[in-house]
């Protein structure tokens, strides 16, 4: 097989499954919720293929029923840590030499089994781990990983096609080699399927990889490596680790094989890994790469053109949905003033309407924040808010924490453009309003391009082009994905390729040929089929 050509199939987006009553999928991801319920799991770190388990084992229990145990997992330590980076440099001679066909076909298979087989344990899973509920869960547990697997096959095939002329004589050629050393990956809770892109993305390229997943995400990445292997996945090519994260740091940083981080969280977790990648340069083979996606404080800029009723569907969609913890979640708004009454009507009736509960239950759109510090976080927000005498909470704000970490859909309205919710990240479900005038649209487009840090995601509303077009413009440097007459959130893979600047990230576009070619390090070759043999040119010669 390693004499064919390889021909990717061409990829198309996985069908989101309505789970509506009635329909075969519901039938099998409740059934799956049952079972998942009826047991208590023992999840150990996955170390060269084999099950490690130390006895440290931490508990899992769902966000929004706090007094249920779905298991444990083991905790590792520094030790476990040296044993993956050990088990990612032995692997990474057999696994960068295998043919890039039969490491592709790993994923095409691991796609196919989460599309079939694996599709509702995968979601039930995230559902209870994570407390999404069943649309939130398949639109990004099952249909966004499948993509990110067979789109970034393509995207791997169309990188090593890419090659170099060739003079008469002369064959130019270049090889796409993977990083020396190994890859860090470090991924976040509130999405499975950046879980299983951040480690795979550069394992398709030929890399090897220690995977550190959230703690508060391990009960789906187990679910993951889970898929992987059974996909036929080597041993030691990704090394899951349940280490504490300052810890793994530690060590990871400090070794002279590591080879780049493929990272999405916090940004100023981001800030302290820069900041130690760059003291121990000198300590490293080559130049790490450096890849992540950090926070977001997405606005929403309403026109006065704009339709107030799509408006009002993309903040209660765009603010609220996976209880707002979505980097790309509208968490500002600016809304003409003239126009507030009508939207400020609408959020009210969506949100009196919306349920708060399990995600078992199906009828709730809203669930649990994911741990107790985010409760505590979002709660102290909301406090805060009441207690400032430039803001008020007009829709929601309470929360409770007896059952489940749940916060009820707020909607802030301040008359400080700067006021603390406008400018930093809550990740919650928490909206803040500020409302302008008219005839200042340009004056507060610019005030909205210099309010945040972040530079993630971004939406316009407005009907008159001209006002779009003056949008697109001042908001330029605002958003890495921006959209218009949309919410700011549901970037599709294949379609609307993912990240942002400032204080967002490197941009480096998950979902895309951009981000797997930050995982190779390319080598040219030349070869001369008629070399010269005399050092002279022709300008020497005698007139």
């Amino acid at each position: 097989m390693s004499d064919s050509r390889y021909i990717i199939p061409k990829p198309d987006n996985e069908p989101v499954l309505s789970y509506a009553p009635g329909t075969p999928e519901r039938e099998e991801v409740k059934k799956a919720l049952k079972d998942l319920r009826s047991k208590e799991l023992d999840i150990p770190m996955i170390i060269n293929g084999k099950e490690v388990r130390t006895g440290d084992r931490k508990r899992i229990f769902p966000p929004h029923d706090i007094q249920h145990t779905l298991g444990y997992y083991h905790q590792g330590g520094e030790k476990e840590v040296h044993m993956a980076i050990e088990a990612a440099l032995e692997a990474k001679q057999s696994w960068m030499e295998l043919d890039w066909g039969e490491r592709a076909s790993i994923f095409l298979k691991a796609a196919d089994m989460l599309a079939g087989p694996y599709r509702a344990k995968m979601n039930a899973a995230t559902m209870l781990g994570q407390s999404k509920n069943v649309h939130q869960a398949e639109i990004d547990a099952a249909c966004e990983l499948i993509d990110f697997y067979r789109f970034n096959v393509k995207y791997l095939e169309e990188i090593y096609e890419m090659q170099p002329n060739s003079s008469p004589q002369q064959w130019n050629s270049i090889e796409w080699r993977p990083l020396e050393g190994f890859i860090f990956a470090l991924t976040p809770f509130n999405f499975t399927s950046i879980a299983g892109n951040l480690q795979t993305s550069a394992a398709m390229m030929g890399n090897t990889i220690v995977w550190k997943p959230s703690k508060t995400q391990v009960y789906s990445a187990a679910v993951i490596m889970e898929v992987l292997m059974e996909a036929g996945l080597p041993h030691g090519v990704i090394n899951m680790i349940f280490s504490p994260g300052p810890v793994t740091a530690d060590i990871v940083l400090d070794h002279p094989d590591f080879a780049g981080i493929h990272f999405t969280g916090s940004t100023g977790v981001f800030h302290s890994i820069w900041e130690k990648i760059g003291k121990n340069i000198k300590k490293y083979k080559s130049y790490p790469r450096i890849v992540g996606e950090t926070g977001g404080k997405d606005f929403v800029f309403v026109h006065e053109s704009a339709n107030m009723k799509q408006v009002i569907t993309a903040l209660t969609r765009g603010a609220f949905e996976y209880q707002g913890q979505k980097c790309s979640a509208a968490s500002r708004a600016y809304i003409p003033r003239s126009k507030w009454q009508e939207i400020k009507e609408g959020l009210e009736n969506d949100l009196v309407s919306i349920t708060m509960g399990p995600p078992e239950d199906f009828r709730n759109f809203i669930n649990a924040v994911i741990d107790e510090s985010a409760f505590d976080s979002l709660s102290g927000a909301i406090e805060k808010a009441n207690a400032a005498p430039d803001a008020e909470v007009i829709i929601g704000g309470n929360y409770d924490k007896s059952k489940g970490y749940f916060i009820e859909p707020t909607v802030i309205l301040t008359t400080n453009p700067k006021f603390f919710s406008m400018e930093e990240e809550l990740f919650g479900p928490i909206l803040t309003v500020y409302l302008y005038d008219e005839d200042k649209y340009e004056e507060t487009l610019r005030l909205c391009d210099q309010t945040s840090i972040y530079a993630l995601t971004g939406a316009v509303f407005a009907k008159d082009r001209v006002a779009v077009v003056i949008a697109d413009k001042i908001l330029r440097f605002a958003a890495g994905n921006f959209y218009i007459n949309d919410k700011p959130t549901g970037a599709v893979v294949g379609q609307q390729p993912f990240g942002g600047a400032r204080g967002s990230g490197t941009n480096d576009k998950a979902g895309s040929l951009i981000n797997l070619m930050r995982w190779v390090s390319p080598r040219t070759i030349k070869e001369n089929f008629n070399p010269p043999i005399d050092y002279s040119y022709p300008f020497l010669d005698e007139e």
